[in-house]
């Protein structure tokens, strides 16, 4: 049955020199906005123990506009800085029923520089965005279309440390279920193979870090000899960033090819529930497990698995999936990582990555 679900579409544009002035000061308006009312409620909830709503967040919004040393918030659109105070609303909210930690500081070096605009703060006509307090559209790089007849609802504005500016578009979407198959698979994850599944086939890692290792440290050294505050210095960071990028732009790559595929093949798809922030504590293997990116695969596995009318059922992480014996269920005392290949008692001859995926189905299809 087709689903209807909000669906975002990131395209990169190229700013006039206008627009991206226009820009930065609204992305430097948002994170005052945001860091001054969080800083306001945590003054009133370390001394006074009291919580702060949004509505007053918002009135205190309106009287700093009125301040002559703020007055300059007036100048840009006030509906990023609204949505600034929604999302540190959210984050309290998420804090309080103990999802996530304290919120934090938003940095001009190290946080993300985005602005929220919601329909009143945008027009959209004829496949043309103008957003607020600008004279002409943006240019867009359409690398793909838009859903025929969506209307976006929401549009975000980001910058990345590269240098490349970027909009995402959250439009409405009917998603129509792919045709059922019969066929379940077992993943299960690791670092040499990316992925083994349960019918034997191995997905090799691509080790995308790794084979830009050598340019990246080299361009990490540049940066580091450049002096502080220096024209030089800030060029040479943005090349380190270019360098980030290119590698979280083909591993992102290659996890949606995989995730695609796995969920257009097989109506069930069994993974195991793998405690990745423990795991990168272990620091001959935290380089490794950060590149291959579990976390990301598990997420695009979700949300593909819910647009497509796919399952997706995941597994205790405390399941002995390589320990335990695929033909004859016999579990054995101890399996080290070092041991790749071993034989049961039962005359069973297994490769561990492709036993543990077996195991790992045959327990996902156990809790259905």
């Amino acid at each position: 049955m087709a689903q209807t679900v909000k669906r975002a579409y990131k395209y990169r544009f190229y700013p006039t020199p206008e627009q991206a002035a226009e820009l930065a000061r609204t992305f430097g308006c948002v994170r005052l906005v945001y860091n001054k009312a969080l800083e306001e409620r945590t003054r009133a909830y370390t001394r006074e123990g009291r919580r702060v709503s949004y509505a007053e967040s918002s009135a205190a919004l309106t009287a700093w506009k009125r301040e002559k040393e703020l007055a300059f918030l007036a100048e840009v659109s006030c509906v990023p800085l609204q949505q600034a105070l929604r999302h540190l609303q959210a984050a309290f909210a998420h804090f309080f029923a103990r999802r996530a930690k304290y919120p934090t500081f938003k940095s001009r070096k190290k946080s993300r520089a985005s602005a929220e605009y919601t329909r009143s703060a945008f027009r959209w006509r004829d496949g043309r965005l103008t957003l607020a307090k600008m004279d002409g559209p943006l240019d867009i790089v359409w690398s793909r279309p838009l859903p025929e007849g969506a209307q976006p609802s929401t549009v975000t504005v980001s910058k990345d440390a590269a240098g490349r500016w970027f909009v995402s578009l959250l439009v409405e979407q009917t998603m129509d279920p792919l045709h059922p198959t019969g066929n379940a698979v077992g993943v299960d994850a690791g670092i040499t193979a990316l992925v083994t599944l349960s019918t034997g086939e191995k997905i090799t890692n691509p080790r995308h870090e790794r084979a830009d290792r050598r340019a990246l440290a080299r361009a990490q050294r540049a940066f580091a000899r450049k002096t502080a505050g220096s024209s030089n210095r800030a060029k040479a960071r943005v090349k380190v960033a270019r360098l980030h990028a290119r590698i979280a732009d083909r591993r992102r790559d290659f996890l949606h090819k995989l995730t695609t595929s796995l969920v257009r093949e097989n109506q069930t798809v069994v993974i195991e529930d793998l405690a990745v922030r423990a795991m990168v504590k272990n620091h001959s293997l935290a380089r490794a497990i950060s590149d291959a990116s579990w976390r990301e695969l598990r997420s695009m596995l979700e949300y593909k698995t819910a647009w497509y009318g796919r399952e997706l059922v995941v597994t205790d992480r405390w399941f002995p999936s390589s320990k335990l014996c695929s033909a004859c269920g016999t579990l054995q005392k101890s399996m080290p990582l070092n041991v790749r290949e071993w034989a049961c008692a039962c005359g069973a001859v297994h490769d561990r990555d492709v036993n543990a995926a077996r195991n790992i189905l045959a327990a996902g299809l156990a809790e259905r």
